[in-house]
C-alpha cells in the first residue's frame, strides 16, 4: 500500500492523515510516476523513468514507435503487467496507455512534456 499523490502532492484523507492507494490504483500511481519521470534524473535509482521526454525532438514518423519502445522500457519491471497499447495524441500532447494486470484491464494517460 502506497501514500496517494495527485499533481505531486500527498493526498489528505480528511482525518489528519494522508489517503492510500492499493491494487491496481497503486499500480497505476506507480506507471504514472514512472512515465513522467525522466529516465537518469535518479543518481541512485538510473533506470527509474522514461525517456518520452525525447519524442519532441525526433521527426514525427518515428514518434509512436518510440513512444512504444520508451513505455516498455519504464515498465519493464513491473512484474504481472502487459501493456496492450500506446495512442500518441500529439495535437493534445497526451499519451495513452492500456495495460493488462493480473487479468484487469487498466488505462492511464498522461501529458507530454
Amino acid at each position: 500500500m502506497e501514500l496517494m499523490l495527485k499533481e505531486g502532492d500527498y493526498v489528505p484523507d480528511g482525518e489528519g492523515g494522508l489517503r492510500r492507494v492499493a491494487g491496481g490504483e497503486e499500480l497505476l500511481q506507480r506507471v504514472v510516476f514512472k512515465l513522467t519521470a525522466r529516465r537518469g534524473k535518479f543518481p541512485l535509482l538510473p533506470e527509474l523513468g522514461s525517456r518520452l521526454y525525447l519524442l519532441t525532438r525526433e521527426k514525427p514518423g518515428r514518434r509512436r514507435a518510440l513512444a512504444e519502445q520508451y513505455v516498455a522500457e519504464a515498465l519493464a519491471d513491473e512484474p504481472d503487467l502487459l501493456v496492450t497499447g500506446v495512442t500518441l495524441d500529439e495535437a493534445r500532447q497526451r499519451l495513452h496507455v492500456t495495460l493488462v494486470w493480473q487479468g484487469k484491464d487498466l488505462a492511464a494517460a498522461v501529458a507530454l512534456p
